[in-house]
């Protein structure tokens, strides 16, 4: 038996259902019953699911009753200042509870997904690797405090007895609920945002994602972290492929430095008035300017046979899914 936290999220989603496939009995914590496009009624019955989230210590306890291994994938994303109560209380306070409850119930090993965020302020001038350490000074986001010091969480739990190895993906692709996580990129695309940027970051696909970390959990590694990264592209790149997967059209607009900084002003002020989340916030519209290349040789050297689905097949791929899901012509 193996417990899974934020089973219904985009790559808690991919991991439970390649642990089913694969015959691993797997139990879930959920706030919810199961509704998505990627656990399908067949899938998502041979869970065992446990209602409550990761601040309810009684519901963990329960959840990991008699399990040996915990995928705590479990978090909020978001790079909106007013989600900052939010971010420390899940990320951080809720990785503790998870983390002190396994060491209770005797779990013997714990894959942890972070991310590349939880690195520090990435540098721009240099290929980043898994040696980048953490900087208090360099200006980072609520979101990567808040991942930085739930990682604090996992290495106190090791330094206690728990094995445990951090995944610290980049920007995950996936085919999920497209108005929430990462999945909201395609919709983008599908609804011919016109606008691209020419900065770089890596990506990768969930269902690597979801592989590396099975196979990290059933090797005998512990005691490190691994970035998970299939290529480095410009968001244009990234949008223009997503677009032709919808046949839609391709973004033709650049944006600007000086445009980007208008429009996350914009985006706050709008915001206020609304009380919904902006979609742009100063920290994305400044990451989509910057150059950020991340290394993925640690882990292709640590797990044997391991490669990374090329991005063009991996986007290909979600597209279909997303139009059969959502019925798109």
């Amino acid at each position: 038996m193996v417990f899974v936290t934020g089973g219904t999220g985009l790559i808690g989603s991919y991991l439970i259902k390649a642990l089913v496939q694969a015959g691993v009995p797997v139990r879930a914590l959920c706030r919810h019953p199961y509704q998505g496009n990627v656990l399908t009624p067949e899938i998502a019955d041979q869970v065992q699911w446990v209602e409550g989230d990761i601040l309810d210590i009684v519901a963990l306890e329960e959840a990991m009753n008699g399990v040996e291994q915990v995928y705590h994938c479990a978090a909020v994303v978001s790079f909106s200042p007013g989600k900052a109560e939010e971010l420390y209380k899940i990320n951080i306070e809720g990785t503790a509870n998870v983390v002190n409850t396994a060491l209770e119930a005797g779990v013997r090993k714990m894959v942890h997904v972070s991310s590349v965020a939880a690195l520090g302020r990435l540098r721009t001038d240099s290929m980043i690797d898994e040696t980048m350490s953490w900087s208090e000074e360099s200006g980072n986001s609520v979101y990567a405090k808040s991942k930085y010091y739930s990682e604090m969480e996992v290495w106190r739990g090791m330094s206690e007895g728990l094995e445990t190895v951090i995944v610290n993906p980049t920007i995950v692709l996936g085919a999920g609920d497209w108005e929430r996580s990462s999945a909201e990129l395609f919709k983008t695309a599908y609804d011919e945002f016109g606008w691209y940027s020419e900065g770089v970051s890596g990506f990768v696909d969930v269902r690597d994602v979801a592989s590396a970390m099975i196979r990290l959990m059933n090797s005998e590694i512990h005691g490190k972290r691994f970035i998970l990264n299939a290529d480095n592209w410009t968001y244009q790149q990234l949008f223009s492929e997503m677009a032709r997967g919808f046949s839609r059209r391709i973004p033709h607009k650049k944006v600007t430095p000086f445009l980007a900084e208008m429009v996350w002003r914009m985006e706050k002020i709008k915001s206020i008035f609304t009380g919904k989340d902006p979609m742009v916030t100063k920290e994305t519209a400044r990451t989509a300017q910057t150059i950020n290349r991340f290394d993925n040789h640690k882990i292709k050297e640590a797990l044997e046979g391991f490669s990374f689905i090329p991005l063009e097949e991996s986007i290909r791929y979600h597209c279909d899914q997303l139009k059969a899901y959502y019925q798109l012509s």
